[in-house]
């Protein structure tokens, strides 16, 4: 039977884009605390909930428009415009979405042909190759090292062929927490408008950032016009299970995404859509929050980790964290992960999951810290059997 599955299905099996179910499956079989999706065990900001159960209570409850309400999309193209400079028209060049995962799968399914690459960096969010190849494009990495996160300008452009017909850019970059610095998104531009790319920027963790600037790719000479910026509500206000997010571009780039998008979903969440809408209406208050509160999880999960006597790689933003697992022990991330939950009753992510390359991943291993100070603690505590084992 299995030979005549559909040869999609085959590729997108082999790129192992489910090892957070078997990861949290695990965690669960063996009552281990769960560090390895990114997603909060903890409520957001109470004034955002409590617009959603008035949104609810008001009656928004059946579908939205295609694009999304315009409240919302007239409160994106503000937040663009007074946080970035950027200006978008909220009628034709915002579109919301179901989370940011469908702004994506829009933006390259609808903009990639069948033989096109998408250049990406590695590590990415395992999205990005999966929806290129439902696209029937191929795609291309180009490695960012540790500890640092740099990337090779060289290997940039080495990467980008005649077939070459999108550029993901995740910043702030899931999963090291690197934020790419003016100089690297020149570069990066400076390619784009010389090789006539589309850029897709994936800018979720963009309130979530501790040390360093962020600043949108669309921003730079020649960008605006040739950049899908994309962006949720989930990771800034901790509400991950909402699912919306946003795509800006110039009309003619997200008529396109909204082309494929309406296929996906079509449209969705509007009790939620109103209440993000009343969230990005209150300015940086509730996202500056969420972010203080984030900074001081990492530092203390951080620090916990050192005097465990792993060697952290500290983010300068998002959800997760990299330890170098071979520096202190000599076994490698997968063997580490595989291990753990039995034998610390912690779950974690081996790194190599979000590389082609496997090198510069060997020792690397992912941690979430969006989590609650018992369940951080928790897993400090259980880990601490390591240090005592070894």
């Amino acid at each position: 039977m299995t030979d005549r599955l559909p040869r999609l299905n085959s590729r997108l099996q082999g790129l192992g884009t489910t090892v957070f179910a078997t990861m949290s499956a695990l965690a669960e079989a063996t009552g281990s605390v769960n560090l390895g999706q990114g997603f909060p065990d903890y409520d957001g900001p109470p004034e955002v909930l409590e617009a959603a159960q008035e949104a609810i209570a008001s009656g928004h409850n059946q579908y939205p428009p295609g694009r999304g309400i315009l409240p919302l999309r007239r409160a994106v193209a503000e937040h663009h415009r007074q946080r970035y400079g950027l200006e978008f028209d909220p009628e034709r060049e915002v579109l919301v979405t179901a989370g940011a995962t469908e702004a994506l799968a829009g933006a390259i399914l609808a903009l990639c042909e069948v033989g096109d690459e998408v250049v990406m960096f590695e590590p990415y969010y395992d999205a990005y190759p999966a929806l290129a190849a439902m696209a029937g494009a191929s795609h291309r990495v180009v490695t960012l090292r540790p500890p640092r996160w740099d990337f090779d300008p060289t290997e940039l452009r080495r990467a980008v062929t005649a077939r070459t017909r999108l550029i993901i850019v995740n910043s702030p970059h899931n999963p090291t927490g690197k934020v790419f610095t003016d100089a690297e998104l020149a570069q990066i531009a400076s390619l784009c408008v010389e090789r006539d790319l589309i850029a897709i920027t994936d800018e979720v963790y963009e309130h979530l950032v501790f040390e360093g600037t962020h600043r949108p790719l669309a921003t730079f000479e020649g960008m605006r016009d040739r950049t899908v910026t994309i962006s949720s509500a989930g990771k800034t206000f901790s509400v991950t299970g909402w699912k919306v997010g946003w795509a800006c571009a110039s009309s003619d780039l997200l008529q396109a995404v909204l082309t494929a998008k309406q296929f996906l979903t079509f449209a969705g969440g509007t009790p939620f859509q109103h209440a993000v809408a009343t969230a990005l209406g209150m300015g940086d208050s509730a996202a500056e929050a969420v972010c203080k509160d984030l900074r001081w999880r990492r530092d203390r999960f951080c620090d916990g980790l050192r005097e465990l006597g792993f060697a952290v790689l500290e983010p300068a933003s998002g959800y997760f964290a990299m330890t170098d697992v071979s520096a202190t022990g000599g076994v490698d991330a997968t063997s580490f992960c595989a291990e753990a939950p039995r034998r610390f009753g912690v779950v974690a992510i081996p790194a190599d999951v979000f590389f082609d390359h496997k090198a510069p991943a060997a020792g690397l291993v992912r941690w979430a810290y969006c989590k609650t100070t018992a369940t951080l603690d928790e897993a400090l505590r259980r880990l601490a059997g390591r240090a005592e084992s070894s």
